[in-house]
């Protein structure tokens, strides 16, 4: 045995740890290596390779003796058949206890691959991991650096396999990774599967990164050097240097900005630096300086020092407009702070005498509601709630008696009703937030005050709160709360009430549907009651059943031809195959469907879509930058006019265009008749892509405010 192949390992673990927690770090890799000795990684490295990278990344992380002895030892129990008794023999019972809890998930994330009930065994994988998650962090800590380096060797695997893990990794890990404020883990987990998710946006992105990186080195080092100078004769010790942008981020900032009409040049951090410096109070003396240097963006700022966010992190950011017109983003924070933000709640994991500190738990209380749900739900069902209430951004708001109260970003009083009690959830009638009356659906933010009016009985919940168009609930824990309430209903009376749904929809939408029992047949129910009942319950609504079965829209009047408007936008050109890259339409020759064309990639606004004989292209020296792209599809959209009665109001118009504007749909013509009892009806005519498209805006255009009906002028037929 060669104990070099540990040396890294050792040397990391012995700039933190006291020589006495070295010595089990030594022992447990001498284990493992002896124990996985002849094995070998589809890579064709030796497997121990594995056990001892994972321990790595744990050990960059400051982690104690155990839990780097655990990362060693956690592949042993399973591949070498060495019992749990042995290890807790050799090694004691909190080494034992970590790899057992890892163990157990790897045998129910094999399950998983293996493709027994696949998705039932990756929601009870979450289940189990998030749980013991509860009980001792570093469960999870090591089986987040076990995924991320087998995230970085995914390329040895099949294709579809590669892809499974990418996005169970996206979908859990990752987000997992930044709800512990782990950001290090986090941008390499989503990077690595996104590389595998879409290889070639992915290297595309790159490309463009790279393009722009000579320039990018250059101007970092001249601003650095320039604050650098400032910092000093203001007396302030700093550090400062380029951050670099993660692939990933990038790609969510050029489909955020494409849809605002902005070009890849637009993104302000692909140039930003970072400062460390010593304390809090100089983290505000360096703010003053660089504002004094350069021109800020006010709209750009953002204190989470005096506001962290709810995963721990803390720093000052501020864009500034450098050398006239180059944005720039900086980052201000203390060296403590930079490495909570890092590596997150591993970053400050203290056990004395086997106990992890009361700072420690007061972070990661959110994990305590955990196990409230462990009974409530199924595995499935537990896996749809943490990844809708657990795994995303948050807001805190507080009820009339002060009492804080976490939720997911985008909940609403209703969310906030549900999470206080059920029954509260069941009989409330309207929310004051900060003393003002707000609609059900309003989004909270942080700080809010909400106090949930209710009745005195239990009047149940409305099926409208179950339609995902009109936003009523975002949390999965409030949506099953109301399904569980008109689950409970009698059954006869959840047939009438589906009839009625269905009838109202039909008649709201204007559209002629197959009969009754063939739709139930092709949405999987036995009989038309038993649709009407799931209609009835709320396990499917109005919209989901148009969306199933509608395809393109055909409409017809008497005796009339419609003739489809047609529209081509940048995204029905396929770039190497891939329709979702940053294009535009080159101005110089405006290539049309049909036309001959071809891709430039420029710098900074994507891929400019050019016919082949234009003559910038036939004379363009780079020939490196001209990449194959072909015509997609072409957008065919219909006119529909909509009929909106409401009373009439200041902002009416606004209100229920700004809808429109919002599903991406034209707004061909508006009219409008005024009645004398201050009614109005107000004619909208869109272009609509399908019925699917027409059904979510006439739901959320219902749900404004005076708004009494909307209907389709008219009839359509749907395509199946």
């Amino acid at each position: 045995m060669n104990w070099m192949d540990g040396s890294k390992l050792v040397e990391q673990a012995g700039t933190y740890l006291p020589e006495d927690k070295i010595a089990l770090v030594k022992a447990a890799y001498e284990f493992a290596a002896i124990a996985h000795q002849g094995q070998l990684r589809k890579t064709g490295e030796p497997y121990v390779e594995h056990p001892l990278n994972t321990a790595m990344i744990l050990a960059e992380m400051h982690l104690d003796a155990e839990t780097l002895a655990a990362a060693l030892l956690h592949d042993v129990p399973e591949d070498c058949g060495v019992s749990l008794d042995e290890i807790e023999a050799k090694f004691g019972v909190p080494v034992v206890k970590l790899v057992d809890g890892v163990t157990k998930l790897d045998k129910l994330a094999s399950r998983a691959r293996a493709g027994e009930a696949k998705s039932k065994a990756q929601a009870e994988n979450l289940r189990k991991m998030l749980l013991a998650t509860a009980e001792d962090l570093r469960v999870v800590l090591i089986k987040l650096a076990d995924r991320l380096h087998n995230m970085r060797t995914l390329g040895v695997l099949p294709v579809e396999k590669r892809r499974t893990i990418a996005q169970e990794t996206l979908e859990i890990y990752a987000p997992l990774a930044h709800r512990l404020g782990m950001r290090e883990a986090k941008w390499q987990l989503e990077d690595l599967a996104f590389r595998y998710l879409k290889p070639r946006v992915y290297h595309q992105i790159a490309r463009l990164v790279a393009g722009k990186r000579v320039e990018r080195e250059s101007f970092i080092t001249e601003v650095s050097q320039k604050l650098s100078q400032e910092l000093d004769k203001a007396g302030i010790e700093a550090k400062v240097y380029g951050r670099p942008k993660h692939i990933y981020s990038i790609y969510q900032k050029m489909a955020k900005y494409d849809a605002q009409g902005k070009h890849f040049g637009d993104i302000h951090d692909l140039f930003a630096l970072r400062l460390l410096v010593n304390s809090v109070s100089d983290c505000y003396k360096a703010l003053g300086v660089i504002h004094n240097l350069w021109r800020p963006i006010p709209e750009e700022f953002d204190d989470f020092i005096a506001n962290p966010k709810d995963n721990g992190y803390q720093a000052l950011h501020t864009t500034v407009m450098c050398q006239g017109t180059t944005p720039l983003e900086i980052q201000i924070r203390t060296h403590d702070m930079h490495r909570v933000n890092e590596y997150g709640v591993a970053a400050h994991w203290l056990y004395k005498e086997g106990k992890v500190g009361q700072q420690f738990k007061d972070e990661i209380a959110w994990l305590r509601q955990l196990g409230d749900w462990r009974e409530e739900f199924d595995s499935e069902e537990f896996l749809e709630s943490v990844k809708t209430d657990v795994l995303v951004d948050r807001v805190f708001v507080y009820t009339p008696k002060g009492e804080i109260k976490e939720l997911p970003r985008g909940a609403t009083p209703l969310d906030f009703a549900f999470r206080i009690h059920t029954d509260l959830g069941y009989r409330c009638i309207g929310a004051k937030v900060n003393g003002r009356l707000e609609p059900l659906n309003y989004a909270l933010k942080n700080g809010d005050v909400v106090e949930i009016m209710a009745s005195k009985v239990d009047k149940g919940p409305s099926l409208d709160w179950l339609n995902t168009e009109l936003g009523y609930v975002k949390t999965s824990h409030a949506r099953d709360k109301v399904r569980q309430w008109f689950t409970r209903q009698e059954r006869s009376q959840c047939i009438e009430s589906g009839k009625q749904i269905w009838d109202k929809e039909l008649k709201r939408l204007g559209i002629g549907l197959p009969g009754v029992d063939k739709v139930a047949r092709l949405l999987n129910y036995d009989s038309a009651d038993d649709l009407f009942a799931a209609l009835g319950n709320g396990s499917i609504n109005s919209s989901q059943v148009i969306l199933k079965l509608s395809g393109d829209l055909e409409p017809t009047a008497e005796g009339v031809e419609v003739v489809p408007s047609r529209k081509i936008s940048p995204v029905s050109v396929n770039v190497l195959g891939v329709g979702d890259l940053l294009t535009r339409l080159a101005n110089c020759c405006h290539p049309l469907p049909g036309d001959k064309i071809i891709g430039y990639i420029t710098q900074g606004r994507g891929i400019t879509v050019h016919r082949r004989d234009c003559p910038n292209i036939i004379h363009e020296q780079e020939k490196e930058r001209l990449v194959k792209v072909e015509w997609g599809a072409v957008a065919q959209v219909y006119p529909v006019t909509l009929q909106v009665d409401a009373w009439d109001r200041v902002g009416l118009i606004r209100d229920i265009s700004a809808i429109i504007a919002e599903e991406g749909v034209n707004l061909s013509e508006v009219s409008m008749d005024n009645h004398r009892d201050d009614s109005v009806a107000l004619h909208f005519t869109l272009e609509v892509k399908s019925a699917a498209q027409l059904s979510k805006i006439m739901s959320k255009i219902h749900s404004v405010w005076n708004v009494v009906n909307v209907a389709r002028k008219g009839e359509i037929s749907v395509n199946k």
